[in-house]
């Protein structure tokens, strides 16, 4: 089965007809997701991709019946249409735009939280790779050929390395339920835990990669909750061993400012949490066959 997202989920894109829209509205089409329309403002009641182009998300949602949103509208504009979306009553929004503004997150974050728990909408990124259930749908950017549909989730906030663990995994005949990308902003939508939790409760997920980096205590409450209620094993990889502190790297997220934010910090809090971390990179794919045949 799956997280998040499904071939039955009705999927709307945010930014449709531009540039980067387009092209990606194209691939997440041809991988068979079920795109049912988009929304420009400005351009509603056209046909772009040989569907139907709305002026609000709201229009859309009630014209297509759509429940998930995927935004790739430029940064200055981006949380507007993150906060219309969960307005509008999108249950899963995916985020790729990158360059957000720290504080237009804190915007969406506070934004949110008017909405009960049980109501509020699924946001993941800003700044990520977004979602793929293989062979059912993809909500992103990521390259679908590498995904083979199985049975062991991924997390990650690097889209990159989430791509490198797929990858490996395929070659070893290992499979993925679904893969999310949580981004590499300081501020995102959902936490390692947040997704954690989804796929503990989904019983056709049976082991859970988790990858993470410097910066930001997000693996250190990922491995408290893994202690505490996960029981399926995870699988780690931390990035940035090598990283000198205080210096950003690469992400906006990937700063080192506190005790618990560094790579052999977070790898140590994981181990003893009772995840199994691989050493480096290429050793993804080994590390989770390893602990499968256990």
């Amino acid at each position: 089965m799956a997280i998040l997202l499904t071939k039955e989920t009705k999927v709307i894109v945010a930014g449709f007809t531009g540039r980067i829209g387009t092209f990606h509205a194209q691939e997440m089409l041809d991988y068979g997701t079920n795109v049912v329309g988009g929304v420009t403002p400005g351009k509603g009641g056209t046909e772009h991709l040989g569907l139907p182009v709305f002026n609000t998300i709201k229009q859309a949602i009630a014209a297509t019946g759509a429940t998930a949103c995927a935004v790739f509208v430029p940064p200055p504009y981006c949380a507007d249409a993150i906060m219309e979306a969960a307005d509008a009553g999108i249950q899963y929004c995916v985020s790729i735009t990158d360059g957000i503004p720290t504080q237009d997150m804190i915007k969406v974050k506070r934004y949110m939280r008017r909405y009960p728990r049980d109501q509020r909408m699924i946001l993941t990124g800003p700044n990520c790779a977004g979602t793929i259930t293989p062979g059912q749908a993809m909500m992103g950017i990521m390259p679908g050929h590498i995904y083979m549909p199985g049975r062991v989730g991924i997390v990650g906030r690097s889209g990159t390395l989430g791509y490198e663990a797929a990858a490996q995994m395929m070659d070893l005949g290992i499979g993925v339920s679904t893969s999310v990308g949580i981004g590499g902003d300081p501020i995102n939508g959902s936490s390692f835990k947040d997704v954690l939790m989804h796929f503990q409760a989904d019983e056709n997920t049976d082991a859970v990669v988790l990858i993470g980096e410097i910066g930001g205590p997000q693996e250190a409450e990922a491995a408290q909750y893994i202690r505490d209620h996960m029981t399926k094993p995870v699988i780690a990889y931390i990035a940035g061993l090598s990283a000198p502190k205080g210096r950003r790297m690469g992400h906006a997220g990937a700063i080192v400012s506190a005790f618990g934010e560094s790579a052999a910090e977070k790898v140590e809090i994981l181990r003893q949490a009772g995840v199994t971390v691989a050493p480096n990179p290429s050793q993804m794919g080994n590390t989770v066959a390893r602990v499968l045949a256990h």
